[in-house]
């Protein structure tokens, strides 16, 4: 049994230790900030010019997962010290379990590199490119960019809030082979998951579910400007799952939202409550590990897709697109109501469309 001094020490040090988180919550988005200004006092003018865009620039609408040309500071032109921080600005938007997946996406380069006999600059983990857009700041607009072969991640603040999308994460090869990685899959949630739901489905849901036996060649919104489906069917709804079918389509939901730090994904946990019963899963290709396959789950809100096709089925794509809150859409929308900026400049930003999307 606690003595009464013991007792009264161990609830001081909870209650300190609530105050502290209570802290930490109310300064998460102040540190985002620190971090991001504290990358930006890091680099030299030139870098700084390399770095940074007006928040205005259509620059900000540039996505593309691919290994193609960017716009942005590159680690590989960064000094160690300023790789480290461009690191934690990379980690501050992401989860614990967000970040090891894209440092592990990037390491793969190396692996592409040895599997393709490059000589290091088609394949390279340096060249993830680092922008950021505006001034940072706890009050205002802004955001930032991290993006190269398999990353591309977009995040907007504004006024403290964080809204992330697009999100992509992908993976080359889906499973290492070879090698001493031998038997490492970055996304195996995202894809066990799925392929876990659709074996739980009975016969004649899966005549609904499956919309195509051969699996897309890419995900379907590839890197278009603004998310949508066209003559798609819809999969299965979740109203027509039983409660255990309904809990591993929301276990696939959660792993993506949970890729993301605690703001963004309380954003995209709101969206998903608010889904209800309006979600439907469909799936293409085949059901066994070996298949090339396909998945998305669809909101009225946002769109997840998943695709695994290329290179033999050895290749994954995902994605989290929202259809009103890319590049932060929704959080705009409402700065502008508010009369913060001149809405003809927000319409003529959102005019610009990115370069075109080539497979990598």
């Amino acid at each position: 049994m606690c003595s009464p001094r013991r007792d009264f020490l161990r609830q001081a040090a909870l209650a300190l230790s609530g105050i502290h988180l209570a802290r930490l919550h109310l300064l998460g988005n102040s540190l985002l900030t620190d971090t991001a200004q504290n990358f930006l006092l890091s680099l030299t003018d030139e870098q700084r010019k390399q770095a940074t865009f007006d928040f205005m620039d259509a620059e900000r609408f540039f996505y593309n997962f691919t290994p193609v040309p960017r716009k942005g500071l590159p680690l590989r032109e960064m000094r160690p010290e300023q790789q480290h921080l461009a690191h934690a600005l990379l980690s501050a938007g992401l989860s614990q379990r967000g970040y090891i997946k894209a440092s592990t996406i990037m390491s793969l380069e190396e692996v592409l590199k040895v599997l393709e006999n490059d000589s290091g600059e088609r394949r390279n983990p340096g060249k993830y490119y680092f922008s950021i857009f505006g001034q940072p700041s706890d009050k205002g607009i802004w955001g930032y960019r991290v993006e190269g072969h398999h990353l591309s991640l977009h995040y907007t603040v504004r006024d403290g809030k964080v809204f992330a999308a697009p999100t992509f994460l992908g993976s080359n090869p889906r499973e290492v082979r070879h090698g001493a990685r031998k038997g490492l899959r970055v996304l195996s949630a995202e894809e066990d998951l799925g392929r876990d739901l659709l074996h739980a489905l009975l016969p004649e849901q899966k005549k609904v579910a499956v919309v195509d036996a051969v699996a897309y060649p890419d995900i379907l919104t590839s890197n278009h400007r603004k998310a949508a489906l066209t003559g798609q069917p819809n999969g299965l709804a979740v109203g027509k799952m039983t409660g255990a079918q309904r809990d591993k389509l929301l276990a696939i939901v959660r792993e993506y939202t949970g890729n993301l730090a605690e703001d963004s994904k309380q954003w995209r946990d709101a969206q998903l409550k608010q889904a209800a019963d309006k979600l439907f899963f469909a799936w293409a290709g085949g059901p066994e590990f070996k298949d090339p396959h396909y998945y998305r789950i669809q909101a009225p809100t946002f769109l997840i897709e998943y695709d695994c096709t290329q290179n033999e089925g050895n290749h994954i794509h995902s994605v989290w697109r929202d259809f009103t809150g890319d590049w932060g859409g929704d959080l705009l929308a409402a700065h502008y109501h508010h009369g913060h900026h001149a809405k003809s400049e927000h319409a003529k930003a959102n005019g610009h469309a990115p370069a075109g999307h080539r497979h990598g």
